[in-house]
């Protein structure tokens, strides 16, 4: 027993040790960038200091050739780097060699609910914008999915805040950890795409610590996010690029972040007000560069005494600091790796993780081949490709697999495919005008379409339909009006189903849509999302069973927009100049659950093609101390045929409240693995913290003595084992 003690005492004693050495060399070094940076801003004239400080070019701020610093280059997007656009306008330059690796979008990332993956993902976007040279990507995007509408939720992860938290520190891990600079955005209540100019977002001090702010505070404290970019939108009647409270108030003095903050392109609209708030950068997009308000009425403002040249002295600082934290000046930096075989392989791997089985009435998914001679593929979206759309996030992908080319390379001639259309897109995204309808009106052709595509339904045993939205209405800038299918694709499915009953929808996109006209007649539907450069073959690999399942909906579907929290309580969009978000902390599953209305499919909710048995949960103690834990064990078991990924998710109920509370919130999840019998016990664990609410009295956060429900289940709506613990008064 005394050597076991001694043992237990030596390793602790090695840890500090270990630990010591770490933090002294992580000083060490911060102390010789310091040093390092100091040295060069003690060179720099007034000129040079602002030339760093506004674009010099679309996506670059100048360097300083005398005293070795490059310009800093920046590049779209969250989901893959951007293909090079001339210097001083928009045009592609036409490379051959400046294609990338078309990663699943946010909202698919989000749904494998898998952190691991979030840091692969970041990886392949640090590694991919490392060899295109380049020195910060502009993402993630994190801003709250709070209606169905926005055009931009593609982009984003989801509608709670605690599973972006969980996904967006990796993320920036991944990124940062290959010397590129990730740029967090947008900052904040950028939830809206209508009005993005002009639009002023009122939001209560509770709601936005509890809903709008995690995910970025997590960035930012956690992550150490090297950037940040501001949102278009006025935040409490300020812009967000000189918005005090967000940028100073809580930024750097609350979170104690030191980076840098960029303005999104042209969202700058003053100089003394945006360089006092915190702006660093200002990019922009038509204006003469010495026109901008960090370049010549900057350096005005400095000479004439009305902003202090100090100001400008922490801004190139910081810019400085950061080159040096992603090697800039390093012979050693990472050298990146352009789309490799590893970076199709994540990107594969994550949509395999990604595609959310909504419902499989009868188990006619997976598919089996033994009972199948003929398959109709139908739909505009079987054949369309979607890298390159959306706006900003629009990337040049070295290949992208179409639904149709993947059922092909998986079946070739074992199933004879029938393709039709079905239906055609009647819409264009043009910036100055928005959403563009252009169809004819030609009925007769949308006829023969639908025709045509019953006829290949009626002849086929099965039916596979690839719908849903594309990136004329995903799309930055513009927002849906209203949820339902566009290019009447509802009558679409009802014809089909008169002539085939076995009918499988897959859903592209990034939003909910309503499907009240079908959902209950069709057997089988999937939510695939823009799924990145493997899409199509994994599209096959899921339907034919090669791969079992494994996402969840990492926001709510709504039966029909009246639904949705913030429409019931009337503020969506708006004015177009003024949105009060009177749903408060009620966004999402938070408002569906307390408000008892039933979605048309839950928060969390995924399917698979094995079932799983949650069969107890225990606690380590029923009543938790302050500043203490308590750990919850659940045993979860493969009770089907197939291996699978579940996802277990933990939702925290405080009973009793002195303030309005949802009716329960995700505190924890965990996603295993288990082969067919298998069983595993899953530790969770609860601290105050995630007890919390936003006190706006004290103004910060607090748990209340009393009872709380912990929910066990597969989603919001799907809760399996529930048991009680209390929080002491006592610490």
């Amino acid at each position: 027993m005394k050597y076991l003690n001694l043992k237990r005492i030596l390793i602790l004693l090695l840890v500090v040790v270990f630990m010591t050495s770490e933090n002294n060399i992580i000083a060490q070094q911060s102390n010789s960038i310091k040093l390092k940076v100091e040295k060069i801003l003690d060179q720099l004239s007034l000129d040079e200091k602002i030339s760093m400080l506004h674009g010099n070019s679309k996506f670059t701020i100048s360097g300083v050739k005398r005293l070795g610093i490059p310009e800093w280059k920046m590049s779209d997007g969250p989901h893959g780097v951007r293909e090079e656009i001339n210097r001083h306008n928009w045009e592609p330059v036409g490379l051959d060699d400046d294609f990338a690796t078309y990663l699943p979008v946010g909202t698919a990332l989000s749904a494998t609910w898998n952190p691991e993956l979030a840091y692969k993902f970041g990886s392949v976007l640090g590694r991919e914008a490392r060899a295109r040279n380049k020195d910060i990507i502009l993402g993630p995007g994190i801003n709250i999915h709070r209606t169905p509408l926005c055009g931009r939720n593609f982009e984003y992860m989801s509608e709670d805040p605690y599973l972006i938290r969980k996904l967006v520190v990796p993320y920036i891990n991944g990124v940062q950890d290959q010397d590129v600079a990730a740029c967090v955005k947008h900052f904040a209540a950028n939830n809206q795409e209508y009005e993005r100019f002009r639009v002023n977002a009122e939001i209560d001090e509770r709601t936005l610590r509890e809903i709008y702010l995690p995910g970025f505070k997590a960035a930012f404290t956690e992550a150490k996010a090297l950037t940040a970019m501001t949102a278009y939108n006025k935040f409490r009647g300020k812009w967000c690029s000189e918005n005090d409270y967000l940028l100073n108030e809580i930024l750097r003095q609350e979170w104690k972040w030191d980076g840098v903050v960029i303005s999104d392109w042209n969202g700058t609209h003053s100089t003394i007000d945006a360089a006092n708030a915190g702006l660093d950068i200002e990019m922009g997009t038509e204006k003469d560069y010495d026109d901008y308000y960090f370049a010549d009425a900057l350096k005005e403002a400095v000479e004439n005494g009305d902003l202090a040249i100090e100001t400008i002295n922490a801004k190139v600082r910081r810019i400085l600091t950061v080159m040096h934290q992603t090697k800039v000046f390093d012979s050693s930096r990472s050298k990146g790796e352009f789309i490799s075989e590893r970076n199709f392989e994540v990107a594969k791997e994550v949509a395999e993780e990604a595609v959310v089985l909504l419902k499989n009435e009868n188990t006619i998914l997976p598919l089996d081949l033994s009972k199948i001679k003929s398959l109709a593929v139908i739909g505009e979206n079987a054949t369309r490709k979607h890298a390159i759309g959306g706006g900003s996030s629009g990337i040049k992908a070295k290949y992208e697999i179409t639904p149709l080319e993947g059922l092909q390379n998986k079946l070739g001639d074992k199933v004879k495919i029938n393709f039709a259309e079905g239906y055609k897109s009647s819409t264009k995204f043009d910036w100055s005008k928005g959403r563009v309808d252009t169809s004819d009106e030609n009925f007769s052709y949308r006829k023969n379409l639908r025709n045509e595509a019953v006829g290949v339904a009626a002849e086929s045993d099965y039916v596979i339909l690839f719908m849903g939205l594309n990136h004329d209405y995903d799309m930055e800038s513009v927002d849906r009006t209203e949820m339902i299918l566009p290019y009447q694709q509802d009558e679409l499915v009802k014809e089909i189903l008169k002539a085939n009953k076995n009918v499988i929808v897959v859903l592209i996109g990034g939003l909910a849509l309503d499907l009240r006209e079908w959902v209950n007649e069709v057997p089988a539907i999937l939510q695939g999302w823009y799924a990145g450069s493997e899409a199509g073959n994994v599209f096959a690999d899921i339907l034919l069973g090669d791969v079992n399942p494994s996402g969840k909906l990492p926001f709510t579907f709504p039966k029909k927009l009246e639904d949705s929290p913030a429409y019931k309580f009337g503020d969506i969009p708006g004015n177009g100049l003024e949105v009060e978000y009177k749903e408060g902390i009620f966004v999402g599953y938070r408002y569906f659950d307390s408000y008892n209305v039933v979605p048309q499919f839950a928060f969390g909710h995924g399917l698979s093609y094995t079932t799983f048995n949650y069969s107890k949960v225990e606690l380590s103690k029923n009543i938790l101390n302050k500043s203490k834990t308590v750990d919850v064990f659940v045993t979860i078991e493969n009770t089907g045929k197939v291996a699978g990924s579940e996802v277990i998710q933990l939702y925290i109920e405080d009973v009793v409240s002195s303030v309005e509370r949802p009716k329960k919130e995700l505190k924890g999840f965990e996603k295993i693995y288990l082969k067919s019998g298998e069983t595993k016990e899953v530790k969770f664990q609860i601290d105050e913290s995630i007890l919390s609410f936003y006190d706006v009295e004290s103004k910060n956060f607090k748990a209340e003595p009393g009872q709380f429900k912990i929910h066990i289940g597969s989603a919001s709506d799907d809760i399996r084992l529930t048991t009680e613990f209390e929080l002491s008064k006592e610490n």
